[in-house]
């Protein structure tokens, strides 16, 4: 029988922090959103208290206050480190690996000789042994089922952090997926459950029981995957290389609103050279460039928003090329007397860079130049730390940077905020 894990880390962003600040253990926690504004992660403790994903903080100080709960800034670095290095040491465990997120990775198990719940828990031990994370695996025949027996896992304590659901009986299958709501199962969506509680279906045996062949023409190919995976027929193969991005996008509201063209240029510049080093780093050229500028739609007083696209007469992934024409876009839609709440840019038209087609008047030389000069921004700040060498437009002060009072130290990535013991 096919084996296919999902490894899952509990609490990611909240993990994370508490690796390096063992005072948050037991405590209630939430990780903030840019700017300090929303709730975007929260540990097991905040999530007792019925704090919900996407709460705004400032209605919470109050219950923050009674239930002293503490607030930190997303600290991005810190998270994507941990990530990696998480998904490194997955890594050795299988030789069919795909990340399908900052936390979770799929491993493929089929025929590994060795005992699967023995296998997993030496996964955990060794996870939280060189990381401090705790996680949780799931096993089944299809990624549907190891997504749903990870779900289990954390959820049902008895199961010490690991489900195999290839151990499981047919009855003991439709026994457990009967206690279970479909709001559970991979790729069923919030919007969703009602429509398909209208067709009597509520549990997750109710929907592996459905006509697979009707459902798709209720609805669509991918509900009928997911009844085909739920009786235990992979549909999904496992994404060993992530598929290249059609679109890069790059925007933040700022920490504090910005009135004059200088701030907006600098921000501007920032988010395009942010999104050029994903594009070289995915090994893509840009073909269109858009701009986006806004007030806040709360803002009582004058609001205005405009955007603008530019095609480029050729395909190119140079940072002072594309940031030069994302300035001429921001210079057309601005306008003097509002107050911006928010800048953003998208890539979009991106081909692999190996099938770049210059224009009429582009030279082969210019471009391997190019090509050069950006790989050694690259290589630099990937050594010296991001943004050490920039286009000198994004400037130094950035008054209007989004805020981060409550964020912890880039404890793995920089030198001087390693953890100190004393």
């Amino acid at each position: 029988m096919r084996a296919i894990a999902l490894i899952d880390v509990n609490n990611f962003y909240a993990s994370c922090e508490r690796v390096f600040n063992p005072k948050l253990e037991g405590k209630a926690v939430v990780i903030l959103s840019n700017n300090d504004g929303c709730v975007i992660a929260r540990n097991a403790v905040t999530k007792a208290l019925g704090i919900s994903m996407g709460a705004p903080w400032f209605k919470l100080k109050d219950l923050a206050r009674q239930h002293n709960i503490i607030a930190l800034s997303s600290n991005y670095a810190l998270y994507a480190d941990m990530s990696n290095r998480v998904m490194s040491i997955l890594s050795q465990y299988s030789p069919t690996q795909e990340v399908y997120s900052i936390d979770e990775s799929f491993l493929d198990l089929t025929g590994i000789n060795k005992n699967p719940i023995d296998y997993a828990q030496a996964m955990l031990a060794r996870i939280q042994q060189w990381t401090g994370l705790p996680v949780c695996v799931g096993i089944g025949s299809s990624k549907t089922l190891a997504k749903l027996a990870n779900h289990i896992a954390k959820k049902r304590p008895k199961y010490n952090g690991v489900c195999n659901l290839n151990l499981f009986t047919v009855q003991q299958l439709d026994q457990l997926f009967s206690e279970i709501s479909i709001s559970e199962v991979w790729g069923i969506g919030r919007k969703l459950v009602p429509k398909l509680n209208a067709y009597g279906i509520h549990t997750i045996l109710d929907l592996k029981r459905s006509d697979s062949k009707y459902m798709r023409q209720q609805f669509n190919v991918v509900i009928e995957k997911i009844i085909r995976e739920l009786n235990g027929k992979a549909c999904l193969a496992l994404e060993e290389v992530a598929p290249a991005k059609q679109q890069i996008l790059s925007s933040r509201s700022f920490g504090s609103p910005v009135s004059d063209l200088a701030s907006l240029s600098e921000s501007v510049t920032l988010y395009v050279s942010k999104a050029s080093e994903k594009l070289r780093q995915q090994k893509s050229y840009a073909g269109t460039v858009s701009v986006y500028i806004r007030t806040s739609p709360f803002n009582s007083e004058a609001r205005y928003s405009n955007a603008k696209t530019i095609s480029l007469p050729s395909h190119t992934d140079d940072t002072r090329q594309l940031v030069s024409v994302a300035l001429w876009i921001l210079k057309g839609l601005y306008k003097g007397g509002y107050k911006y709440q928010k800048a953003g840019i998208m890539l979009s038209n991106l081909v692999p860079a190996s099938g770049q087609q210059t224009d009429l008047f582009g030279f082969s030389a210019s471009v391997k130049k190019s090509d050069q000069l950006m790989s050694v921004i690259d290589e630099i700040n990937s050594k010296m730390g991001k943004q050490h060498l920039r286009i000198a437009s994004m400037g130094y002060k950035q008054p209007w940077a989004m805020k981060q009072e409550r964020k912890s130290n880039n404890f793995t990535t920089r030198w001087d905020e390693l953890l100190a013991v004393k």
